[in-house]
């Protein structure tokens, strides 16, 4: 275990981790890098989210920005 460091938490922090445990034994290493793996996953989802949001947005523009929806508005 060369590789190993002491990282200094509030107790809160070390509450909260607990709190989250998914067995009892879980180490907090297990922990946390299961944590890092949930929020890598959700980053790039996010990008995923923000890709097609922006590809749409022509096409979305293009469907709202019209005159005939504008003529209906003020009949």
């Amino acid at each position: 275990m060369a590789n190993v460091t002491t990282v200094q938490l509030d107790k809160t922090v070390v509450k909260a981790l607990k709190d989250i445990k998914e067995y009892p034994r879980q180490t907090y290493n297990e922990l946390i890098m299961h944590l890092i793996k949930i929020g890598k996953m959700a980053k790039m989802r996010n990008q995923y989210d923000e890709f097609l949001h922006k590809i749409q947005q022509p096409k979305m523009k293009e469907l709202w920005d019209n005159n005939e929806d504008e003529a209906w508005e003020h009949a």
